[in-house]
């Protein structure tokens, strides 16, 4: 088989969601045509590789659930979506949003847009609770100021991988340090890492471009649209409740940030940067539930019954974007056995000149984690390719690695087979495709922008 042939599973979703705007499907046949590949490269003819593979596909999809971290993400969007359901039925969420307006906190769309910023920004720890935490807080005050869920999942997203990887104090930071340890570079690997922070231009120019678009209020089309539009689909015409009191949505909300804390330094033993993020996020977030409910149980509002039917139907809300994530891991697990990402950063690394190299390795980085979903994935399979060039070529270590790095953050950021474009998703109450479709404009400008950057500075740098 030709290796230029495991490009084809990102191009069926890609071109499938592009005609057909149906995400699953697009995830299906993509699953489908990878795993028909593999059968292929294992020396099965098409025909049989057809009939094996439609039962491949399904295996794919229960193979994920025997990855305990995957279990997790998809259990702990389950979760989600029975605290979002405590919070909106408790009143909670109306009586903040009231708070906050007549406060002063967020009495235009610019400072609500401002909060779901700076919220994002504060909460560094791991992505996943920054968007979640981000979202939940503004979610009734895009409504109440007419905002599209859209643009909401464009702020949360935008401030959540970008910001991890610029600030590092957490799991990511962690994570690179450990890939990039073994190599016998110059300056010691934490000092290389820190580094990275003012190279790293495609998260840069992502908040940039972020804090620009909330101040000015200016947008491209498509998020114009959205917002012209007020798009209703999955959640923007949630029921409207009565407001309460603040406290049924702060103190669940405060449990979930201070518990993911708290797991954080339990996973790793005493040392936040060593902590699970997959378990903290998923106890927290339990955590929360509970307190939710026992807030819920002993107000009086509602009985054991009904607050179990609330949490049902949260977590029903959901399903949908827990489908699509389910596909989205098991495709990401099936395009790696393929070798895609392998195949792109060969090709890039190619017969390059050295100016080149940081340009072209942002750009593999950029390919792999879009097809992929996954930006981990793609500093796992560029470090190993970058780093060896850094200690044989003599090119200057942050300028590489932050290259890689923003790259990866780009897949993550964008990709509609990202876990955290789809938990951005469900944070928001955006469907996913209009997320996808109103947020990629945006960072293709950004893209384009750090692809610039790197080619200038591997000129001066190196050239």
């Amino acid at each position: 088989m030709a290796e230029w042939m495991t490009l084809i599973p990102a191009v069926v979703a890609i071109a499938v969601v592009l005609w057909r705007k149906e995400v699953i499907v697009a995830l299906l046949l993509s699953l489908f045509s990878a795993e028909l590949l593999l059968l292929i490269k294992g020396g099965s003819s098409v025909v049989g590789a057809t009939a094996v593979g439609a039962v491949n596909t399904l295996e794919a999809m229960t193979t994920v659930l025997t990855d305990p971290g995957n279990a997790r993400l998809l259990l702990f969007a389950l979760m989600v979506g029975a605290l979002m359901a405590y919070m909106r039925y408790s009143g909670g969420v109306a009586a903040l949003v009231t708070s906050l307006v007549n406060r002063g906190v967020a009495k235009t769309a610019r400072q609500s847009k401002l909060l779901a910023f700076w919220t994002g920004v504060v909460i560094f720890i791991e992505s996943n609770l920054s968007v979640l935490t981000a979202g939940i807080l503004s979610r009734g005050l895009f409504d109440k100021f007419k905002i599209s869920r859209a643009e909401l999942a464009y702020i949360i997203d935008s401030t959540s991988a970008p910001i991890c990887i610029l600030i590092l104090l957490n799991g990511w930071g962690a994570y690179v340090l450990g890939l990039i340890s073994p190599y016998a570079l110059q300056d010691n690997p934490v000092s290389v890492l820190m580094s990275t922070i003012p190279l790293n231009f495609y998260a840069i120019f992502t908040l940039m471009l972020l804090f620009f678009t909330i101040w000015t209020g200016r947008h491209l089309a498509p998020m114009r649209r959205a917002n012209e539009q007020l798009n209703k689909i999955d959640g923007h015409d949630e029921q409207e409740v009565a407001p309460t009191k603040a406290r049924y949505m702060l103190v669940p909300l405060l449990t979930m940030i201070v518990g993911m804390v708290g797991f954080m330094l339990w996973t790793g033993n005493g040392d936040l940067s060593q902590g699970s993020g997959s378990k903290s996020v998923l106890y927290a977030t339990t955590l929360s539930c509970v307190v939710a409910y026992l807030m819920l149980l002993l107000s009086k509002q509602y009985n054991h019954q009904q607050l179990v039917n609330i949490g049902f139907k949260g977590m029903s809300e959901l399903l949908g974007l827990v489908s699509i994530l389910l596909l989205a891991l098991a495709l990401g697990q099936s395009l790696k056995n393929l070798g895609t990402g392998l195949y792109i950063s060969g090709v890039v690394a190619e017969t390059l000149p050295l100016w080149l190299i940081p340009a072209m390795l942002f750009l593999a980085g950029a390919l792999i984690s879009f097809t992929t979903g996954t930006s981990w994935g793609t500093f796992a399979i560029l470090i190993p390719i970058g780093m060896p060039l850094v200690v044989n070529l003599g090119l200057p270590p942050p300028l590489v690695l932050a290259a890689i790095l923003g790259g990866g953050v780009f897949g993550d950021h964008c990709s509609p087979i990202s876990d955290t474009t789809a938990v951005s998703a469900v944070a928001a109450g955006c469907d996913l495709l209009e997320h996808t479709r109103t947020q990629l404009p945006y960072a293709l400008i950004c893209a384009g922008l750090a692809l610039v950057g790197y080619l200038v500075c591997g000129l001066v740098m190196i050239g």
